[in-house]
């Protein structure tokens, strides 16, 4: 058995989430717990997620997460904003695993590979790989996805500098290709508007979380370009919808919004965080 040694050490473990195993786990477990879930009709092919300290959006996106409790995918796409000032428009780990105080997930190199080669045909270009990023959108996911899934999987990490129309659908187009044969799950790691009263804040979060129910990923950047909504990780999310809608899924479902005020009860400037889950249902 091969021991993964070169690990993407948390540079947020401790202060985005808790440090110690045990604590994270039981924190996690009750959110997931807590989350009461519509009923979910059909194969899920992807969930949508936020990406705050998890005291914050936990609780919301304890029920995306709680959609994919007991599944067994052998292969997790998480694809992230990358929030830092780095100037390449894709990016991804150039370590082969991502640890957590869960335990090391390790990366699906091939899957990586092949994703590489796909971006370079249609954008001209491919993914960077960088060590020792500080980005926390993608690591936030990591906890959840290793508490409720029902075995070990390898990741396929991406983090969207670029958050333009023609990339996220080129991405998007890339992973469906790359995962339609495989055993696998899409993750978007989106918050929605920041620093907004709640009451504006409310209204703006809908505008986008009504592209998504409508499963329009167009719709999410005409809203943005027009200042009626916001997402840090619309390329991602976006991403993430066209290449659901690839690989077969045809049904979107809200599953909760709320904000930071609703944790902090500070009103007066909120961070939106929504969830949801893309699944294929059956035709009537």
């Amino acid at each position: 058995m091969n021991t993964i040694t070169d690990i993407r050490p948390s540079p947020i473990a401790g202060q985005w989430y808790s440090s110690n195993p045990e604590r994270l786990a039981a924190e996690i477990d009750s959110y997931i717990e807590a989350a009461q879930l519509p009923i979910i009709g059909g194969e899920v092919i992807a969930i949508v997620s936020p990406h705050a300290g998890i005291r914050y959006s936990g609780p919301v996106a304890a029920y995306a997460f709680k959609t994919l409790q007991g599944l067994s995918p052998d292969v997790v796409a998480v694809i992230s904003p990358m929030h830092h000032p780095y100037y390449e428009p894709l990016l991804t780990t150039a370590h082969d695993a991502y640890g957590t105080p869960l335990g090391a997930i390790p990366v699906d190199k091939e899957a990586l590979n092949l994703l590489n080669d796909q971006l370079k045909e249609r954008l001209g270009f491919g993914l960077t790989r960088i060590k020792n990023d500080p980005e926390h959108s993608l690591e936030i996911e990591l906890p959840f996805l290793q508490r409720v899934l029902h075995k070990p999987f390898s990741l396929l990490p991406v983090m969207v500098r670029e958050q333009s129309t023609s990339v996220a659908r080129a991405l998007g187009t890339a992973l469906a290709n790359v995962l339609s044969n495989q055993n696998a799950i899409l993750v978007a790691s989106t918050d929605l508007s920041h620093f907004y009263p709640q009451n504006v804040a409310e209204i703006l979060d809908a505008a986008i979380l009504d592209q998504i129910r409508a499963f329009n990923p167009q719709g999410i950047f005409d809203v943005e370009e027009q200042g009626k909504g916001f997402a840090c990780g619309r390329g991602g999310l976006a991403a993430v919808l066209w290449a659901a809608k690839r690989l077969g899924a045809n049904h979107i479902q809200i599953l909760n919004y709320a904000t930071s005020g609703d944790i902090t009860g500070d009103y007066s400037q909120v961070v939106g965080y929504g969830a949801a889950v893309i699944t294929h249902q059956a035709e009537d």
